[in-house]
């Protein structure tokens, strides 16, 4: 699940669903504002999927909470 191979799509992988949340972090935001937008034009379609693809992004150190805000990290 976390990397794409014969039998699992690049979209439906951590990976692939991590670039996407990644671009839509451009500005910081709510865990819930990012949910709304990602759930309604993505293929993370379930919350389980969502929270472990920001756990998987911020174990990678790309994303971090700030009062309150997801926001990406500067490397």
């Amino acid at each position: 699940m976390i990397l794409p191979d014969k039998n699992i799509l690049l979209s439906n992988s951590l990976l692939g669903m991590g670039t996407d949340l990644l671009d839509r972090l451009k500005s910081p935001q709510t865990v819930s504002s990012l949910w709304q937008k990602a759930r309604k034009d993505s293929d993370i379609n379930a919350y389980e999927k969502y929270i472990l693809t920001l756990d998987f992004l911020f174990i990678l150190n790309l994303i971090e909470l700030h009062e309150g805000l997801l926001r990406r990290v500067n490397a």
